[in-house]
């Protein structure tokens, strides 16, 4: 499903289990972009088992990375989900991001268009995602690229108590 797209200076790939140590850099760059708490100290090993799962189990989620000149410089991420009002098949863009140094590169775009390529295939209506209401930058991003913005409030509910 997912094929490398050459660019100049780089291409748009599937991760490998060898990027996971520069996924995982890249994570943390973004949540402190997106002011977020810190991610976890073993990220890497978090995602492999959900990235690569043994066997020929479907992975519950999948990455893309911007690869300039053998470097992960911006990432995807994205998995299938389900809309009860559609009775459809989406794909969630989770994370979508590309390193400071990079932005203007074109990398975003070519994330983006990956991503729309691979819901296609996976059978999706469409991508969705969200990004927080202050990035502005973001924002034209995507309206650019031809999304259309839906006025929603983010929620996050713990399912256990929080660790002391």
């Amino acid at each position: 499903m997912l094929s490398d797209t050459v660019r100049p200076g780089g291409a748009i790939r599937p991760a490998t289990a060898a990027d996971l140590p520069a996924i995982a850099r890249l994570c943390a760059a973004h949540a402190e972009f997106e002011r977020a708490g810190p991610v976890p100290a073993d990220l890497a090993a978090r995602l492999a088992p959900v990235l690569f799962p043994a066997g020929a189990a479907d992975p519950r989620a999948w990455c893309l990375v911007a690869d300039r000149g053998g470097e992960p410089v911006g990432y995807a991420t994205f998995a299938r989900e389900f809309s009860t009002w559609q009775a459809a098949e989406f794909v969630h863009l989770d994370c979508l991001f590309v390193s400071e140094r990079h932005r203007g590169e074109g990398w975003g775009r070519a994330l983006l268009d990956a991503v729309k390529d691979a819901a296609a295939a996976l059978g999706a209506e469409q991508v969705q995602w969200q990004t927080p209401d202050w990035n502005t930058d973001a924002i034209r991003f995507y309206r650019r690229a031809g999304a259309r913005a839906r006025a929603k409030v983010r929620f996050a509910l713990p399912v256990r108590p929080a660790a002391s």
